[in-house]
């Protein structure tokens, strides 16, 4: 097998994914901020802010789990049945808030039914994302077949463990923190004030999050303490704890100076650095603590042919997205929409 294949594939993949975070993220971020909203036109001008970019942001995610299944079929047969619940039930929840966010717009007067579907769907679907996450950080049973394979040999609800509930809580407060970011920087009067107002709390219970999970997985999994604290590991990987409390002090001097910039960059900053250090932690097991890359890679061939079709295509999801954000580029105003 050429060695290459299956890196290649993890990077295309490990983008595909991260892209998906810090885009949909804002998007659900904003469902997750609408129950703390008054009117229902300032949940009208919230919405307009992501109206021409959420469906296309999910387009990651379809980049993301399929690459997952066609490129390293192993991992995505044992992954699915030890992640099956919190999998469908994000994905329901992302096809109820889509929906929601149709027919919110033609439920006219009264859209309380479907402001309630909006921001549940969102807050259902991150902290199911962080169940998964927890779910794979902390490890998955597998046990090899009789035809030299592999497959979960755990139970229908192992995901479901205090650590995966307090990866769910910091997703969810992750993406309220695009959210309130986003919206300071996209729209203006009330909705803007009170955003920037909830960011910083926002910020502060991330961070905590992130600290508590980044000490409880080395102390509950000695490979991910030896991974970090081992000599010389722990000479190469300090700067990134310091780059992410630099990071976040910048944010919060941002949004302490009423920059709007800023703030979101660096939230977004702060995500692609948890992603990267998840991704030290983890190397080089795709399903820790067994299969890795290169275990659970397709033939060759399979990921040659594929790979060409997503060097056309990725470039063009690139370009489409950039091209979207750069039109509608500016800020909503309170009674302006696409609807």
């Amino acid at each position: 097998m050429e060695w290459y294949l299956p890196l290649a594939w993890g990077l295309i993949i490990g983008g595909a994914v991260a892209m998906y975070v810090v885009l949909d993220g804002f998007d659900l971020g904003i469902g997750i901020l609408f129950p703390f909203t008054k009117t229902e036109r300032e949940r009208d001008q919230m919405m307009n802010t992501v109206a021409p970019f959420w469906d296309g942001n999910e387009t990651w995610l379809v980049l993301g789990g399929g690459g997952l299944w066609v490129a390293f079929p192993k991992a995505y047969a044992v992954i699915m049945p030890a992640l099956y619940l919190p999998v469908i039930v994000m994905l329901l929840a992302l096809i109820f808030r889509g929906v929601s966010f149709e027919f919110r717009w033609v439920a006219k007067p009264n859209k309380g039914v479907w402001n309630v579907a909006f921001a549940g769907g969102s807050i259902v679907a991150a902290f199911c994302q962080g169940l998964i996450l927890g779910g794979l950080l902390q490890g998955i049973d597998v046990r090899p077949t009789a035809t030299n394979g592999l497959q979960f040999a755990g139970g229908p609800l192992d995901w479901l463990t205090p650590f995966s509930l307090v990866c769910g809580v910091g997703v969810v407060l992750g993406y309220a923190l695009l959210g309130a970011t986003w919206l300071n920087m996209k729209t203006d009067g009330e909705v803007a004030r009170r955003s920037r107002a909830q960011a910083p709390g926002l910020l502060l219970a991330m961070l905590a999050a992130m600290a508590l999970v980044s000490l409880w997985t080395p102390l509950a999994i000695d490979r991910i303490w030896d991974r970090w604290f081992s000599f010389p590991n722990i000479l190469y990987l300090w700067p990134a704890p310091v780059l992410t409390a630099l990071v976040a002090f910048g944010v919060w001097r941002g949004l302490a100076a009423g920059r709007e910039i800023p703030p979101f960059l660096g939230s977004i900053a702060l995500f692609l650095l948890g992603f990267v250090g998840l991704a030290i932690s983890t190397w080089p097991y795709l399903v820790p603590p067994t299969i890795t890359f290169w275990d659970a890679a397709a033939a060759p061939a399979s990921q040659i042919f594929l790979g060409a079709g997503t060097i056309v295509l990725f470039p063009i999801i690139v370009g489409y997205t950039v091209f979207v954000y750069w039109l509608f580029r500016g800020k909503v105003r309170e009674g302006e929409g696409y609807h």
